[in-house]
């Protein structure tokens, strides 16, 4: 199935669903606040690169990219990655669905490789949150789930539990290292892997 093709079918099944905010897949590993949303808006064509915040976002420019597997290490190929996060003042723009505007879809290449071009995100303003960005993902024609949030391990407000809890995470470790482009931005990386840590997935 191409690219395309998985995205279309994605999106037939949530529109069969009646609403356009109706999950295609099932939704397992517990409660998700927000999971059906992962499909409102989703692209008629999705590709392994991605962008969330538009070019001329405020803010410091961030590359989010990685690799997806399976849990044997052979990569994951058409799974779909949805990503969302503040803006450069620690709040989510208004968009279409309460996870704001800036929210984007890769779907991994035969590699397993994703990549979103976008921003760093703030904290919210006036608290402890450290800075994060929300990931998902959609397994076509199986499941959808969260994983644990990206958080960057030179944010002041990460404590050492934030650390620890963010290495055990669901789907992979979730603490990134950021790295200086040379040009005033960030790259970070977050492999994947599918249904760790997810209650309920494979049963």
């Amino acid at each position: 199935m191409t690219n395309g093709a998985v995205a279309a079918v994605l999106l037939v099944a949530a529109a069969a669903a009646g609403t356009p905010a109706a999950a295609a897949e099932p939704i397992v590993g517990g409660p998700c606040e927000g999971c059906e949303l992962v499909f409102a808006g989703m692209p008629e064509t999705l590709t392994s690169e991605a962008r969330i915040a538009p070019a001329d976002e405020p803010g410091e420019p961030l590359t989010i990219e990685g690799v997806v597997t399976h849990r044997d290490g052979r990569p994951a190929e058409g799974i779909v990655v949805y990503a969302y996060h503040t803006d450069a003042s620690g709040i989510y723009p208004d968009g279409d669905t309460r996870h704001g505007r800036l929210r984007g879809w890769a779907l991994t290449d035969r590699d397993g490789r994703y990549r979103f071009e976008t921003i760093r995100p703030a904290a919210y303003p006036g608290r402890t949150v450290p800075q994060h960005v929300h990931m998902h993902v959609v397994e076509p024609g199986y499941a959808t789930y969260w994983i644990d949030s990206i958080v960057f391990s030179d944010d002041p407000l990460l404590s050492e539990a934030d650390r620890r809890d963010a290495r055990d995470g669901r789907g992979g470790s979730g603490l990134v290292e950021p790295v200086e482009d040379g040009s005033g931005g960030w790259t970070v990386r977050r492999d994947i892997v599918l249904g760790l840590g997810v209650p309920g997935y494979g049963t």
